[in-house]
């Protein structure tokens, strides 16, 4: 009963000391708690200059950065920030707690500039799932993270349309692995403006059942420039009709035109404004710090605690400070819209609904890969080039003599079909191609020769896919890892040694020490 006592008191403390929950009802989020609706006052948060690891750029991992530009985002009025690209391997405690102490929130993009969805070439594979869910590992623990942001413009024009096919698996395979580790976070998508696709984009991400559908919808959006813009005249006001009976909360993922300087942001006060808080949630300004794009507020550098106030950061501040959005209340709030009906196949949208790529399966591929003749050489760091992967499907792939089927590891999005092992990694589907074209002997690629351990891959299509997967994150903070660590405690001979004291006491001794760290 003591041990009750004392777990019912600090899961008490920490539900005090923790961040309300920001849920989504319909097309509006909420604060779990108050049932107030929650609007982003939001900041896109990417500073790069002087970053000591470009290849994995990781603002969250910079305590002393964070340390700097907390105190900021408060003084400008923010409650979120977008961060666009974090190491899934890296430590964010400090910073997420420093953002947490304060009251902000964080979206995180899942995607990074080398694990991404290929807007040219785009498959949605073992290898990238893996990634995504490591990424989400990182970050479920803390109680200011609201949602996953699972693409990023991918598809931005009419020629990249096929790549939105395999965002959307993403964001069903992401949405299930949350649902199978019992995590209640959204997951969304972030798109351009293109004319061409826009109203395509905007119906295909929010048509099918709601397993499929992305939780969210961002408008990056840039055409309110200069201090005489209006409403009416940057096309705002259209948006807000296209959205006006959207089912899904819609945000601008990003704005803030800078074509004309200073930036006054009329469209911050629009935002936050009758004329737009009834279709949109908020949004972000693009961007926190300055680079060579220009967008910036304040000039910082990794690492170092001092920064500087840009031309743009009053008339930010001004701006943000300034709104005051009326919501409604959730217990009040009766959601009537419906989901989008999915866009045809056009010359202009060459994706079919309600078709998607299937979830990629680690098994099933390693089946397939054991039935090969030859593999990619695991011993090479690079593998195969993306040149030679474009020679090697145009010269053996095909229906003509001397060419080999390579419908397993193809698809065609305008038709809905997906090769059963399109989803296995680069490396495996370049494996299949060149085995079953006899072309292991001739092929001055790095590759192994091997006896197939299996005739045919006829028993390799029903294997489990990879949602139920276990984690390979260090920085997991999964209740597996947790009670293996406090076995490995148990039986060292430093808690052996440890004197008989009452749970009682440590109890008390451990409740006084959270008590005093929060008062």
């Amino acid at each position: 009963m003591k041990i009750s006592i004392c777990g019912s008191l600090l899961l008490l403390l920490a539900s005090t000391n923790a961040l309300d929950k920001i849920i989504i009802k319909g097309s509006k989020f909420f604060n779990s708690n108050s049932k107030d609706q929650f609007f982003i006052k939001g900041l896109a948060y990417q500073p790069e200059k002087n970053e000591p690891d470009p290849a994995n750029q990781d603002p969250l991992a910079d305590p002393v950065a964070c340390k700097r530009d907390t105190p900021i985002f408060k003084d400008l009025g923010v409650n979120t920030i977008r961060v666009y690209q974090t190491d899934s391997s890296k430590n964010h405690d400090e910073c997420m707690k420093i953002l947490s102490d304060a009251g902000i929130y964080v979206f995180l993009d899942i995607a990074t500039s080398n694990k991404a969805i290929n807007r040219y070439t785009p498959y949605w594979d073992t290898a990238l799932f893996s990634d995504f869910r490591a990424k989400v590992d990182a970050f479920v623990k803390y109680d200011n993270v609201i949602g996953f942001i699972a693409g990023n413009e991918v598809a931005n024009d009419k020629n990249t349309t096929p790549s939105a096919a395999f965002v959307k698996a993403a964001i069903r395979d992401v949405k299930k692995y949350l649902a199978t580790n019992n995590h209640n976070y959204p997951v969304g998508y972030a798109s351009n403006d293109d004319p061409d696709i826009r109203d395509s984009l905007r119906d295909y991400f929010n048509c099918g059942d709601s397993s499929v559908q992305a939780d969210f919808y961002g408008v990056n959006l840039y055409s309110w420039c200069g201090p005489d813009a209006t409403l009416s005249s940057s096309g705002y006001d259209k948006v807000v009709t296209e959205y006006q009976n959207y089912s899904i909360p819609v945000v601008l993922s990003e704005y803030g035109c800078n074509s004309v300087r200073p930036r006054v942001f009329g469209e911050t006060t629009a935002l936050y404004s009758s004329d737009m808080t009834s279709v949109f949630s908020g949004g972000f300004m693009y961007m926190y710090s300055q680079e060579p794009n220009d967008y910036g507020i304040v000039d910082v550098s990794y690492g170092v605690s001092s920064l500087t106030k840009l031309a743009d950061y009053d008339n930010f501040k001004k701006a943000l400070t300034s709104v005051s959005p009326k919501g409604i209340s959730m217990n009040s709030y009766s959601p009537s819209s419906n989901p989008s009906t999915c866009p045809p196949v056009t010359d202009t949208w060459r994706v079919s609904s309600p078709a998607l790529p299937p979830t990629p399966s680690s098994d099933t591929c390693a089946c397939m890969l054991s039935s090969l003749s030859c593999i990619i050489n695991s011993s090479s760091s690079t593998g195969i080039s993306p040149a030679d992967a474009t020679n090697l499907t145009n010269n053996l792939c095909g229906s003509g003599s001397g060419k080999a089927d390579c419908s397993d590891v193809q698809y065609d999005t305008s038709t809905g079909k997906y090769g059963a092992f399109q989803f296995c990694d680069a490396n495996s589907r370049y494996a299949y191609i060149i085995s079953n074209s006899n072309s292991c002997s001739s092929s001055n690629l790095p590759l192994t020769q091997q006896t197939p351990k299996i005739s045919g891959t006829s028993s390799c299509t029903n294997k489990k896919n990879d949602v139920g997967s276990v984690s390979n994150n260090s920085n997991s903070s999964s209740s597996s890892s947790s009670s293996s660590n406090s076995n490995n405690t148990k039986n060292s001979s430093t808690t052996q040694n440890l004197p008989n004291i009452s749970p009682s006491v440590v109890c008390l001794y451990v409740f006084l020490i959270v008590l005093i760290s929060i008062f």
